[in-house]
């Protein structure tokens, strides 16, 4: 059936933005008090930045208006992002975010007249600062990237067309693009971004699977050429941005806000690209045979092992299943699940215009909000484990660390996320002594948690990374350019273990994290953190657990590399990444002796 209108869905699958603000008026309330304090800034700071007591009261009511303004973003964009149909959501949405691009540049001087600061001034600013010392310090850090102040501001005056690719990007794909459905055998099935992604993908049918695929990428086709004009602007953007700001590469430039080296970044990508390959070509191969299909294409690979073993989930299940996962982390982490279901933090609703996979919204001083489609799989309980990992990380850092220091890095951030898809797994498997069962559990890991961020999102790196060599070589990119580098990514990590079939090239049309810098990269090395502290967990019990907690509660006080270290991690030789691949190996190894004892079957 064709997915809900918004109008249509039932409001208990919903999210409650009235957590927010009860009303609209309460919102406008709040945005006053944000131009009160803004223009107090205005008027009462320019040229007298220049002693520690006044940068610090100023950097306070700055983070005061922060935090309105980040309230009010959250409850007008997070209407759009469930409804991109609703145009009345979308208008006062654009209009929230060009007051905050002018607020933003009225207000740059701060930054700019704190970085000119003498050094003596600014020591003694960090010294007696409590919410902005680390914030002082970033600014001296990136003090020899800033421009001059009229450069600032005129940038920060023109931050929100910086984002019209990704707006572009997400108008095409979620209000303009309509699917048409398709036949097999007689049967209509109706097609979308959803039901391909949630459905179709991994049904069991190879006729639907495989017409399901050519239909879907048939249409993306058509929309190829204006979604490569949209990245392009971006990654030309981001080198401009580089550029201006006196960097020596895109890289760096993108690398400098995530506190990560170069050597970090290149080592995700190669290292999973040569040493987890042989791996994942062997689990497609298990597929193939267990499956009994002639070929293995990229249309198979999100087939389950064993598809007669998909358990049914209600919503009220995969409370019990994430609350008895996630118990390991304490009372007050499973208050915070119950608190989720009871108040409706999530948005489980199918409905057209939605947007797709799953994401986290933690605004200051508020409860998350958590996006999702419901399916009623196993595979929806893993995405709200991991999605409540984002909510419980800035639950601990967002009731511990000023506004300033809950900007966890990139590389970080999923780390406790994928941290709750293992639990979650190591629960599952403690349930029962049945070998299908655990076979079960083990796929989902495969799957779902490792696949998604170490095959799925690498793959997705490796391409960005190609796209921005050309664009810090001085190209750009088209439609032509960015499809030939995604076969030839796709070729060179399946090999001759699956077949690349036209069409999948345009797999690049799929992703929005484009749009967000290097992030896709970011997955596997928050994965690959996660792996280990799981590790301890499971070896060492309530320490690990503390260590842990203790990094939640640290929000962005440290570097990744030193939040790692918190949790008994080195994340800054290979070791960690190696044995987390050495890891998926084994489990891909059990679930090929299982295999051949329960249905013997060998690959």
């Amino acid at each position: 059936m064709e997915p809900l209108m918004r109008k249509d869905v039932p409001v208990e699958e919903t999210w409650d933005l009235s957590l927010i603000y009860p009303t609209r008026e309460d919102m406008e309330k709040e945005r006053k008090e944000a131009l009160d304090i803004a223009e107090h800034i205005k008027t009462a700071y320019p040229g007298k930045l220049n002693t520690p007591e006044a940068i610090v009261a100023c950097l306070d009511e700055y983070e005061q208006m922060q935090i309105r303004l980040y309230r009010i973003s959250n409850y007008t964009g997070l209407a759009v992002e469930v409804d991109y149909y609703d145009t009345a959501a979308r208008q006062l949405a654009d209009e929230i975010d060009s007051l905050m691009a002018k607020v933003e540049s009225d207000l740059s001087f701060v930054d700019n007249e704190i970085a000119d600061a003498d050094p003596a001034v600014l020591e003694q600013a960090i010294a007696q600062a409590k919410g902005c010392k680390n914030y002082l310090k970033d600014i001296l850090r990136h003090k020899p990237h800033r421009l001059q102040p009229e450069t600032e501001k005129a940038l920060a005056a023109l931050s929100q067309s910086f984002r019209t690719p990704y707006e572009v990007y997400n108008m095409a794909k979620l209000a303009d693009m309509r699917f048409d459905g398709f036949n097999v055998n007689g049967k209509d099935y109706p097609l979308g971004y959803s039901f391909y992604e949630d459905d179709y993908e991994g049904t069991r049918d190879p006729a639907v699977r495989r017409e399901a695929f050519r239909r879907f990428y048939d249409k993306l086709r058509q929309y190829e050429n204006v979604t490569a004009a949209a990245y392009n602007a971006y990654v030309r953007t981001d080198k401009t941005m580089a550029d201006l700001r006196g960097f020596s590469s895109v890289f760096d430039y993108l690398l400098f806000d995530q506190n990560v080296t170069r050597e970090m970044y290149d080592r995700q990508i190669d290292l999973i690209t040569e040493k987890l390959a042989p791996h994942m070509r062997r689990y497609a191969k298990l597929l193939q045979k267990v499956n009994g299909l002639d070929e293995m294409t990229f249309a198979d690979l999100k087939i389950a092992l064993d598809p007669d073993f998909d358990p049914h989930v209600t919503i009220e299940e995969s409370k019990e299943y994430v609350k008895n996962g996630l118990a390991i982390l304490g009372d007050d982490y499973v208050s915070m699940v119950e608190e989720a279901y009871r108040d409706r933090w999530f948005d489980f609703a199918k409905n057209q215009g939605k947007s797709t996979g799953g994401f986290c919204a933690s605004p200051y001083g508020c409860n998350s909000f958590i996006l999702l489609s419901f399916h009623n799989r196993m595979s929806d309980v893993f995405t709200i484990a991991h999605e409540l990992g984002h909510a419980g990380h800035f639950r601990h850092c967002n009731s511990r660390q000023s506004l300033f220091d809950t900007d966890v890095s990139t590389y970080f951030v999923e780390a406790p996320s994928t941290m709750n898809e293992l639990l979650l797994a190591n629960y599952l498997e403690n349930t029962s002594t049945d070998k299908r069962f655990r076979r079960w559990v083990l796929c989902s890991l495969i799957s779902n948690t490792y696949y998604h961020n170490f095959v799925t999102h690498l793959r997705e790196a490796w391409y960005q990374r190609e796209v921005y060599k050309i664009i810090d070589a001085g190209g750009s990119v088209n439609a032509e350019i960015l499809s030939d580098l995604f076969r030839k990514n796709l070729e060179l990590f399946w090999g001759d273990a699956v077949k690349i079939p036209e069409g999948a090239e345009l797999t690049w049309m799929r992703q929005p994290h484009y749009y967000m810098g290097l992030y896709s990269y970011t997955y596997s090395a928050g994965l690959t953190v996660a792996t280990e502290v799981a590790r301890r967990i499971r070896t060492e019990g309530q320490p690990a657990v503390d260590d842990w907690k203790k990094v939640l509660d640290a929000g962005s006080t440290g570097t990744p590399a030193e939040l790692a270290a918190m949790a008994g991690i080195d994340i800054t030789t290979d070791a960690p990444l190696l044995r987390t691949i050495d890891y998926i190996g084994q489990i891909i190894d059990e679930i090929c002796r299982l295999t051949e004892e329960i249905d013997g079957i060998t690959v």
